[in-house]
């Protein structure tokens, strides 16, 4: 009896000890090959990441790091290409890999930090095709994970670039998404606090070898332009980066987004134009559709074979319907009143209509109204950055014939180019006029010209009447741009001392 309990008690310690090797076996390390399938990954180069990563699979299968990697590849596939069978196709894999990394040694710090970077990809990726209450179920387990983390590596300083972004926007997240925000619960944060935190982490990799550096100084500058509204700020710092455009598309739509944003059309036109291209990079046809609302911002005249070439090619709904508006625009430049028609028509049974750009194309074709030649001239020479183009394109028209909503857009985009121009009180008194005539009207103009005298008033350092404005900006209902408009007078009420 006692052999047979000594031999029991020996066979369930060796299959414990063998099960514990085992499970201590299996690690996180971003070995020089593994960061090779990092930086393939983030250059949308996917072929050659994932002959890497099936390499480093035979020859270090305990290194599960691999799965952190591939789900990157994932989640650029999905957000650029925005094709629901893809999505469905690779969502099945978030739990396989979630599984994998749980076999990991928990004492990593990347034990719950790729688990919560694979949560927050995901999450962003579910936006795209409205899957809210997931998205922000994944958010929340994201930011709890993190905040493990940080409580057992608090010299871990990935962490802070996940919990500096989340930081950072949940303060600004639009009205509309409030609940989501009540379902994460225990969240919160702001702008300043979040870019501190990145700060914290761009200093560390000034003396530091971080794998996640130039990732830390694109979210940074994003944060930088799209939150903090310091334009040139980020223009300047994202030249400062690593980021090859002519070696990575995605490097080429960052630098060309940031250009069009703050009107530097030219050098996103040049961006775009030599930007790297071929079968070894994953088809990004979003750049044809940038192109060609840069080219058309300039008026060239080959614009619609880029916005043809966008339409042929691209897969997922998003900006259909607002490449469609921008050829009947064409055609009003053109003088081609039946081309305008036909393009028009098209918007109401092509693509979605989830986003501002697309919903606002949707309205325009609802009304019927075609645009005044002359404002939309001027818009689109403004949105380029030409400024003295656009307010030349304006001169002389007679106000007195204009319809009300063409007169409230005149005073609108007059305040925008005077605003462009530094003539800060001629504007406000543009932005003035519009919303005294639109405040209380469908047309985003008045909205808009609320926030840019906030936004002007901030820069004055008038921060009463920035407030106010801000306000204002919010309180009004336009039909177009509500969400995007809302959620920059947030940021901006949040940015005031």
């Amino acid at each position: 009896m006692y052999k047979v309990f000594k031999w029991t008690i020996l066979g369930w310690f060796l299959i414990f000890s063998t099960s514990t090797q085992a499970e201590e076996a299996y690690r996180f390390e971003f070995t020089s090959k593994a960061f090779q399938a990092y930086e393939y990954s983030i250059s949308l180069q996917f072929d050659k990441a994932r002959l890497i990563l099936n390499d480093i699979k035979l020859e270090d299968p305990q290194n599960l790091i691999v799965h952190h990697i591939e789900n990157y590849i994932d989640f650029f596939t999905i957000f650029i290409n925005e094709n629901e069978a893809d999505f469905e196709k690779l969502k099945k894999n978030k739990e396989e890999r979630l599984k994998e990394i749980r076999k990991g040694d928990r004492k990593s710090p990347y034990y719950l930090y790729s688990q919560a970077e694979i949560h927050l990809q995901w999450a962003l990726a579910r936006l795209k095709f409205e899957e809210y209450f997931t998205a922000f179920s994944e958010v929340s387990k994201a930011y709890r994970l993190l905040e493990e983390n940080q409580f057992r590596h608090p010299s871990f300083i990935a962490n802070k670039k996940s919990l500096g972004l989340l930081h950072a926007i949940i303060g600004t997240i639009p009205d509309k998404y409030k609940w989501g925000v009540k379902l994460i619960g225990g969240l919160d944060g702001t702008i300043d606090q979040g870019c501190k935190e990145i700060e914290e982490v761009l200093a560390y990799a000034q003396n530091n070898t971080f794998i996640f550096e130039e990732e830390t100084r694109v979210v940074y500058a994003l944060l930088l332009l799209n939150l903090k509204n310091e334009r040139e700020e980020a223009w300047n710092y994202i030249q400062e980066t690593k980021l090859e455009p002519k070696q990575n598309p995605l490097a080429s739509f960052i630098f060309a987004n940031m250009a069009m944003k703050i009107g530097k059309n030219d050098e996103a036109i040049d961006i775009l134009m030599s930007r790297p291209k071929g079968e070894e990079f994953y088809p990004f046809h979003y750049l044809d559709y940038m192109l060609a609302k840069a080219k058309l911002n300039r008026l060239d005249d080959d614009a619609d074979l880029f916005f043809h070439s966008f339409i042929s090619k691209y897969k997922g709904k998003h900006y259909i319907k607002e490449a469609y508006q921008k050829l009947a625009w064409i055609a009003i430049l053109n003088d081609d009143p039946n081309a305008y028609s036909e393009y028009m028509e098209m918007i109401k049974y092509k693509g979605g209509h989830l986003i501002d750009e697309d919903k606002q194309a949707q309205k325009e074709a609802e009304r019927g109204i075609v645009p005044n030649a002359k404002l939309l001239k001027g818009r689109l020479l403004f949105d380029g950055g030409y400024y003295e183009e656009a307010l030349t394109s304006m001169e002389g028209m007679n106000l007195t014939s204009l319809s009300l909503k063409d007169q409230i857009e005149f005073r609108y985009r007059l305040g925008r180019i005077y605003h462009k121009s530094a003539r800060l009180q001629e504007a406000l008194s543009a932005y003035q006029a519009s919303i005294d005539k639109g405040e209380a009207l469908p047309y985003y103009y008045a909205c808009n010209a609320a926030l840019q005298a906030g936004l002007i008033y901030e820069e004055l350092k008038d921060y009463t009447s920035a407030r106010t404005y801000f306000k204002l900006c919010r309180s009004m209902k336009p039909e177009e741009y509500k969400t995007s408009l809302h959620q920059k007078a947030k940021s901006g009420l949040q940015r005031l001392p």
